[in-house]
């Protein structure tokens, strides 16, 4: 399966966004160690828009993120926040599974 791996990104610290896009990568590894293929929208996003001169950075964002998460067969969410559950609800309208924990993922066959 594509699965792709979202959580809370936007706070108030450079440090804590860190952290986030962390967590979210070490549980894209486990994602992989279980045979499936994980992605993560916020990691195609944010060099982009970084270098990108465009207005609406956030909006930017989400937009390639939805874009990335368009494409999974599910997600596993993280923590929730306005931007997961538009990428939960996008998810869910093309029939696609949800998880919430590592534990929940089935190996691959």
């Amino acid at each position: 399966m594509i699965i792709g791996v979202v959580g809370t990104y936007s706070t108030a610290t450079e440090e804590q966004r860190k952290n986030n896009l962390n967590a979210m990568n070490e549980a894209a590894a486990k994602v992989l160690e279980k045979g499936h293929i994980p992605i993560i929208g916020m990691n195609a996003a944010l060099r982009i828009v970084d270098l990108a001169n465009v207005p609406g950075r956030y909006k930017a964002i989400m937009e390639i993120s939805l874009a990335v998460i368009n494409q999974c067969e599910a997600i596993l969410i993280l923590a929730e926040s306005p931007g997961v559950m538009k990428e939960r609800d996008l998810v869910l309208s093309n029939a696609g599974k949800i998880f919430y924990s590592i534990d929940e993922i089935p190996k691959a066959e």
